[in-house]
């Protein structure tokens, strides 16, 4: 299976912008379906964005018009765009990836959103 790594966390006053990176191990044309999720503390781990080896997207309500998922694939990454942040975003983003093989998850970046 392919590993992942995130990268682009941090620290961000409400209203500013971060990008997430997840680099591959491998090339990721291929792969069925690649996303982001995230998971605040004594939460469950929730969809934020995906997008399709078709390049469809997908995106949960609470962050449509405001973060947008994008892949490279000479950089073999998935990106994260997120804009207009809040307090609310606040949480650990994982990457995901979705094979015939099985999935995986990379270790997540901690986004944290100060109002």
């Amino acid at each position: 299976q392919v590993q992942l790594v995130e990268s682009g966390g941090g620290l961000v006053q409400a209203g500013g912008s971060l990008r997430l990176s997840c680099a591959a191990s491998r090339d990721i044309f291929n792969i069925n379906t690649m996303g982001w999720y995230r998971q605040a503390p004594g939460k469950q781990r929730d969809l934020v964005a995906l997008i399709t080896s078709g390049g469809s997207t997908h995106y949960v309500d609470s962050v449509k018009g405001r973060f947008t998922i994008s892949r490279d694939y000479a950089k073999r990454t998935v990106y994260l765009q997120m804009n207009s942040l809040k307090p609310e975003d606040t949480a650990v983003y994982y990457c995901n990836a979705e094979e015939i093989t099985g999935r995986s998850w990379g270790q997540g970046t901690q986004v944290t959103v100060s109002s």
